[in-house]
């Protein structure tokens, strides 16, 4: 089997990013595990991927966007090769020929459900990547969770039968993890856009240090919503996975006040480091760590509070989560991922 990749979400801009992760993780996994398939994968500029055979291209990945929503070329299946399917990691501005079998991974449906979260840039770019109509257009269709499966043939009238769920691996720590920062602190992984809450936790974490929290506040990730404030160190985009994994195995918690999830990486890269959680109670993260996290109703500030006073104070608490969370994703690997994405990829393309 030929399998073309649409690879344009690795540009250096986006490193770091939950699609990017993605779609190089699963890539890598996908050719280890099938070596006998193909991986054509378009990518911009210098970008890499263990396994796949690179297509390159140097014209700026908006201007190709752009360029597929609006006149309907170049198409992408025509760049990468000849393909038995094309496997789109996320729903993008793109140029297909009628004929070209297509796999559509869903990773949320945010952009429909809280449109307002994000910049007009951002909400015109979602309206060029018409998501339901490329979502019933698609051959199959992988949603990375129940909730985000169950919420697409919701909202897009998708047929059952061709929606799937195909769950990520979690990245585990590629050895014993560095040194952390000394103090004691909990920390947050994740774009600082509206809903994923860093204004939540910035009042949060201000109300649960005037009621006697002893522990700093690390901030991983960028964005245009502030999460500063006395206690708050703020360290940009870690793009190193030993780095991000010592900074996880050194924290009291990580804490995840996001409005809306379709998965949710941060939790169950921290639990693979032995670090326990506190997140909102959305259905995707009840379905992914169940009672193995310390959850707070959406938007709650004066129970977030708390629950960082709680986990922060009570060590057998943070253990016993920690060892229930490590439990929940022992069968969560890149190579289980692959082999699910393979069914559905070798479907369509029959």
């Amino acid at each position: 089997m030929i399998v073309g990749i649409d690879g344009r979400s690795l540009s250096p801009g986006q490193a770091g990013r939950g699609v990017a992760h993605y779609t190089a993780s699963l890539t890598a996994a996908l050719a280890q595990a099938f070596p006998g398939d193909r991986w054509r994968m378009l990518v911009p500029g210098g970008a890499a991927v263990d396994g796949a055979e690179l297509v390159r291209t140097r014209v700026p990945r908006r201007a190709l966007f752009a360029a597929g929503a609006l006149t309907g070329r170049p198409r992408l299946d025509r760049m990468v090769g000849p393909a038995d399917v094309v496997w789109l990691p996320a729903p993008v501005p793109v140029a297909l020929s009628r004929d070209a079998r297509v796999v559509l991974t869903l990773h949320d449906l945010s952009f429909e459900e809280r449109p307002r979260d994000y910049t007009r840039y951002e909400r015109a770019w979602h309206r060029m990547a018409h998501p339901g109509a490329l979502a019933r257009r698609a051959t199959r269709v992988m949603a990375v969770s129940e909730a985000t499966r169950t919420a697409a043939i919701a909202a897009w009238d998708l047929d059952p039968a061709r929606v799937a769920v195909v769950s990520p691996g979690v990245t585990r720590p590629s050895g014993p993890p560095a040194a952390s920062p000394g103090a004691r602190y909990l920390l947050f992984v994740g774009a600082l856009e509206p809903r994923k809450g860093p204004d939540l936790l910035a009042r949060a974490y201000a109300r649960a240090r005037r009621d006697g929290l002893d522990a700093d506040l690390v901030v991983v990730g960028h964005g245009r919503v502030a999460l500063e404030g006395p206690g708050i160190h703020r360290l940009g985009t870690v793009r190193d996975r030993d780095e991000l994994a010592a900074l996880y195995a050194g924290a009291l918690a990580l804490v995840m006040p996001s409005r809306a999830e379709g998965y949710g990486f941060p939790p169950l890269e921290a639990a693979a480091c032995g670090t326990p959680s506190v997140v909102t109670d959305l259905p995707s993260l009840r379905e992914t760590l169940g009672d193995a996290a310390l959850r707070v109703p959406v938007d709650d500030e004066a129970a977030l509070a708390g629950a960082l006073l709680r986990i922060a104070a009570d060590g057998a608490l943070r253990e016993r989560l920690a060892a229930a969370a490590q439990e929940r994703i022992a069968g969560r690997t890149w190579e289980a991922a692959a082999r699910a994405a393979h069914a559905v990829l070798a479907e369509a393309a029959a």
